[in-house]
């Protein structure tokens, strides 16, 4: 089939299927702002929300329905999307509208080419509607379209109606409250210089290594959720990148509480193209297994490593004040792998390295697409993606946490290392981050 042409502003289709996913996408490059994908969910009477809950973006990703998720962003060839996952069969009744809205940070819309959004049927791919835009000048939030209700069945209708007051002023032009914005902070101070080691000796390959640690490391304890977002939303946000690597989590806000870190993935290829997200792709991909992990070093020079293998998981009251919730083989955004650092504790942290090994089902990290959030309970989120893998990689180093001066500064690595032979990967990072510990083998 050929491409959906792009409907008429005011245009609308009937959506036969349940599970939509709702995709925005723009060419990026050098100049064009980055952008994000939104939901609201309208009152039948008032055509605004019931609450700042109905709000579903970056910093609220999952309605309390069940409803509508924020799915992330990913970036390939040019092109970037963010994407929304809807179940109308389970949007309450009460809720007639869903507005599909898009911001820009760090510019307006007559700077982003190409920009889009589609609906497709989320079983079978298929595209069931599209909306370009084609006339933005100044505008720096979209209403690109919305879902809505008509005698018990659903459509999609394009809109193309802009705001110049950004995200903040559309959401409070449908009833959300909106927290002032704080000002803006000062460049955090460089991460210290990585310590060198020297190459690692050859050793017979395992399948995988967990350390003997210095010291014990507690066993697992539940771990609280981060508290619900309370009212007024917060909208602020910071995206790592190359040229800005570094944030300061107590400038940000994040000095307490649970920190959250999240990897989910995609994978690049099958089902028609490179974005087919890896819970539908179980056929192809259900071998595939991710681990998130943490090496960690306090401030009494005790060091070890929270990950799956050899159950490691550690613990959020006590030392190291980490803790892995699971080992996760769907990539979602709304689970994926996740650890959580006590953030009360961080006086007693010197420095945490965040990376990711594939156990297995994958070669390297050529064929995968990875966002990494990390989510203060009072804060602002913290988020990157992965740059493309050029290389074979079975680790990548994808945050260094260090303890200056009492405050925790997050440094973006984004570091793709390539095992030497018989060198596992805790190992490679091991050597590569100067911690010096000893490994044993070990396995889930």
């Amino acid at each position: 089939m050929g491409a959906r042409m792009s409907m008429l502003k005011g245009a609308n289709v009937p959506v036969a299927a349940l599970s939509v996913q709702i995709e925005l996408g723009w060419s990026s490059g050098t100049g064009v702002p980055d952008v994000d994908a939104s939901a609201l969910l309208l009152d039948s009477g008032s055509g605004k929300v019931r609450s700042d809950a109905d709000f579903v973006f970056y910093n609220q990703p999952a309605h309390a329905s069940g409803a509508v998720r924020h799915e992330g962003k990913h970036a390939a060839g040019g092109a970037t999307t963010d994407r929304l996952a809807v179940d109308l069969g389970r949007v309450e009744p009460a809720v007639e509208r869903i507005v599909l809205a898009a911001s820009a940070d760090g510019g307006s819309f007559g700077q982003v080419p190409g920009l889009y959004v589609r609906v497709l049927d989320a079983a079978a791919g298929t595209e069931i509607a599209r909306y370009e835009s084609q006339d933005a000048t100044v505008e720096t939030a979209f209403i690109l379209g919305e879902l809505y209700r008509r005698q018990g069945a659903w459509k999609f209708r394009a809109v193309g109606q802009g705001y110049d007051s950004g995200l903040e002023g559309l959401a409070t032009d449908f009833g959300i409250s909106v927290d002032e914005p704080q000002q803006a902070a000062p460049p955090a101070p460089p991460a210290a210089p990585r310590p060198t080691a020297p190459a690692a000796p050859p050793t017979p390959m395992a399948t995988a290594h967990t350390p003997a640690p210095t010291a014990p490391v507690a066993a697992p304890a539940p771990v609280p959720p981060p508290a619900p977002p309370t009212a007024p939303v917060r909208l602020t946000k910071v995206t790592l990148t190359k040229e800005s690597p570094t944030v300061s989590l107590s400038k940000q806000g994040g000095t307490s509480g649970a920190l959250r870190v999240n990897l989910n993935w995609e994978v690049r290829k099958q089902f028609k193209g490179w974005g087919a997200k890896l819970g539908r792709a179980v056929a192809m991909h259900s071998d595939l297994d991710l681990d998130l992990c943490a090496l960690f070093e306090l401030t009494d020079g005790r060091k070890g490593v929270v990950q799956a293998l050899g159950n490691a998981f550690g613990a959020l009251n006590q030392p190291p004040y980490i803790h892995l919730d699971g080992d996760d083989r769907t990539g979602a955004v709304t689970t994926g792998e996740n650890l959580t650092v006590n953030l009360d504790h961080r006086d007693k942290l010197r420095r945490v390295v965040i990376f990711v090994t594939i156990y297995e089902g994958a070669r390297s990290f050529a064929d995968l697409h990875a966002t990494v959030t990390l989510q203060p309970q009072h804060g602002a989120p913290v988020e990157f993606s992965l740059d493309e893998c050029t290389v074979p990689s079975t680790v990548c180093a994808l945050a260094l946490i260090t303890n200056q001066g009492g405050d925790l500064v997050v440094q973006r690595e984004a570091r793709y290392l390539v095992p030497e032979r018989g060198v596992s990967p805790q190992r490679t990072i091991d050597y590569a981050y100067g911690w010096g510990m000893n490994w044993t083998p070990g396995r889930k």
